[in-house]
């Protein structure tokens, strides 16, 4: 409630004289949250971001967007800021999120622009501007799975030769992850942070912004945890995506399918760290929304496994904390 008022005597003291409202317009799986502001004279409705200085810090969303917008991305323009309270006045990208938006019908087109959103950011990638993907934190970022998902969620301790097994795994998986070709990662890109606006898409949540693997953003879209696709609609958009980006001269792999394992091993990356993190929100945070979305996360990561000798390791794993059900039945 504190936090609330704060923000409104911030708004009244911007906009004396004018009447408004807040209402809730969406949180995120961090601190932050995000209020609606509506004026009584019908003007254009404004987005705030509170980001608790506590636990936030405003500026990386600052810098970020103004890289994204320079490179033409449809962000979020940043209307006033006051970082001492950390609150952001932001335009307002719409309500209707690629999840809530997607159909089979026009997945192709939603899906296209989103790509060329994308190439847009990584053709204006540079290094030494955004934080280095780096071993230290891919690897802080695994880590969180046997932490959060395998000790704290499944009640399981590793015994030492399954850690070890673990960890080399872990190993084989950032040497390739760290062996692709560097741009600017947005490291969120799904159907909930891209908004159907004019210009599409409109691209949210972009402040953990860093430079690293090409094929992670590729990999956080048609991975998604939020929502599933075919495996041949999968291959036809990213054939689609590599062949645009080596046109345009994007350090793409020459070989299609040397392409499509960074990509396989990237996502397989992002999955361990999302199940840690979903355990990790629903027992230290208390938020039970995401474990829906577990059951799709182990699919992706169980299928890449299959698909690689060298994961072998891994997926034995997960067959011990997740039994697969063997169905039998009759046919006459």
């Amino acid at each position: 409630m504190e936090r609330r008022q704060q923000l409104q005597s911030w708004i009244a003291a911007e906009f004396p004289g004018r009447a408004f409202e807040i209402a809730p317009a969406s949180a995120d799986a961090s601190f932050r949250r995000y209020f609606r502001v509506t004026f009584a004279d019908d003007s254009v409705p404004l987005i705030v971001m509170d980001a608790p200085p506590a636990h936030e810090d405003c500026r990386p969303y600052i810098k970020v967007a103004e890289l994204f917008g320079a490179a033409g991305v449809h962000v979020p323009h940043i209307h006033k800021q006051n970082l001492e309270e950390g609150f952001l006045l932001l335009s307002d990208l719409g309500s209707t999120t690629y999840l809530q938006a997607l159909t089979k019908d026009n997945a192709h087109n939603l899906y296209a622009e989103a790509l060329g959103a994308l190439i847009s950011i990584q053709l204006a990638s540079r290094p030494g501007v955004l934080p280095e993907y780096n071993r230290e934190l891919l690897m802080r970022e695994l880590e969180l799975f046997p932490v959060w998902f395998v000790g704290r969620h499944k009640g399981v301790t590793l015994t030492e030769k399954q850690t070890a097994d673990l960890y080399d795994v872990f190993d084989r998986i950032v040497d390739v992850n760290l062996g692709e070709p560097r741009v600017f990662v947005h490291r969120d890109y799904h159907c909930r942070n891209l908004m159907v606006s004019t210009p599409n898409p409109g691209v949210l949540d972009f402040q953990d912004a860093v430079y690293g693997p090409l094929t992670y953003d590729l990999a956080s879209l048609f991975k998604d945890a939020y929502i599933h696709w075919e495996e041949d609609f999968v291959l036809d958009m990213l054939a689609r995506y590599w062949e645009t980006a080596r046109r345009l001269g994007l350090p793409v792999r020459p070989d299609f399918a040397e392409f499509h394992r960074d990509f396989e091993w990237m996502g397989v990356q992002r999955h361990i760290k999302v199940l840690g993190i979903f355990a990790r929100l629903y027992h230290r945070d208390g938020k039970d929304g995401y474990l829906k979305d577990m059951p799709l996360v182990m699919q992706y990561l169980r299928k890449a496994c299959e698909r690689y000798g060298e994961l072998k390791p891994l997926l034995r794993l997960l067959e011990q904390l997740e039994p697969t059900v063997t169905e039998v039945g009759y046919s006459f």
